[in-house]
């Protein structure tokens, strides 16, 4: 069976222009759209153009960062797809805080509280259900945040793992990631597992950790020297290595300004989903590990 992966980190559903002049405080306040010479920022809810950008990329397992909680249900119907959610930070006042992100996305930001969500689809779904285990690691309690890995095991015989570890700061960082594989490895079993996320660690500038992954966990093997967002597998033959996707951007509609539209038309711009470039992988899960599961 070949099994397509990606990771994206979906910046709670934002959009990230390369300009970032671009986000004002009329924008984050107003919720007026900036507009650049090749993109705009916009302040709304953007689920549906999330939704068609993970729908058109090739994926049986996605392992998402930074997701709206409240979009995995409509993420689960949109995209055909079983999930498995761990609640990460700041949820504490959910569905108030729901409710403002869909009102004012840059404006409560990250404060809207997250997950780690875990889809799958495809091939994946030959099982009924295809999730046939969730499980949930606290990978990190207390400051500066909550953090957690869902680990989900597959009708199919695949496990997998899915983290965001603390960010800008890699001596907590390291001990997340390394806990989380430890565990994963232990509730995987001989199961091939598919191990990853936003690890928030480049291998150029933390070999160690990433050589412990490999060496005592035989997880292998990161996307690029300077990347945080990897897919680590065990067990698996690895057909295409992990690798940046091209990054979703949408084109604005055009508008028009002044009396019935006829003082200026107003060229569509372009719209950058997420601060992050989704990582795509493909494996094989071999025949007999399928044929264990059922």
């Amino acid at each position: 069976m070949q099994i397509h992966a990606i990771t994206w980190n979906l910046f709670h559903g934002r959009d990230a222009p390369p300009d970032q002049s671009l986000f004002t405080w009329r924008s984050w306040l107003l919720k007026i759209t900036e507009r650049g010479a090749e993109y705009a920022q916009v302040n709304r809810s953007l689920f549906a153009e999330f939704a068609t950008a993970l729908s058109a990329m090739p994926w049986d397992v996605a392992l998402l960062q930074e997701s709206p909680p409240r979009w995995a249900p409509r993420l689960a119907e949109a995209l055909g797809s079983e999930t498995h959610l761990t609640l990460t930070s700041r949820n504490r006042l959910a569905p108030l805080s729901g409710w403002i992100a869909d009102l004012n996305p840059d404006l409560i930001a990250s404060s809207e509280g997250g997950s780690n969500l875990t889809l799958l689809r495809g091939a994946l779904l030959g099982g009924d259900p295809a999730i046939a285990e969730r499980r949930e690691l606290v990978i990190h309690e207390g400051h500066p945040e909550r953090r957690t890995m869902a680990f989900t095991r597959t009708s199919a015989g695949l496990c997998v793992a899915n983290l965001h570890a603390t960010n800008d700061r890699p001596e907590l960082a390291g001990p997340e990631v390394l806990r989380a594989a430890e565990t994963a490895i232990d509730w995987a079993g001989d199961a091939p597992l598919l191990f990853g996320g936003d690890l928030n660690l480049r291998p150029a500038e933390h070999p160690d950790v990433f050589e412990q992954l490999r060496d005592r966990h035989g997880l292998a093997s990161p996307t690029a020297p300077g990347s945080i967002d990897h897919l680590l597998a065990r067990g698996l033959e690895v057909l295409a290595q992990p690798s940046p996707l091209p990054h979703p951007e949408v084109v604005r509609e055009p508008s028009f300004h002044g009396p019935l539209g006829l003082w200026r038309r107003e060229a569509g711009l372009r719209i950058r989903l997420s601060d992050h470039t989704p990582v795509g992988a493909a494996y094989a899960l071999a025949a007999s590990t399928t044929d264990a599961a059922d």
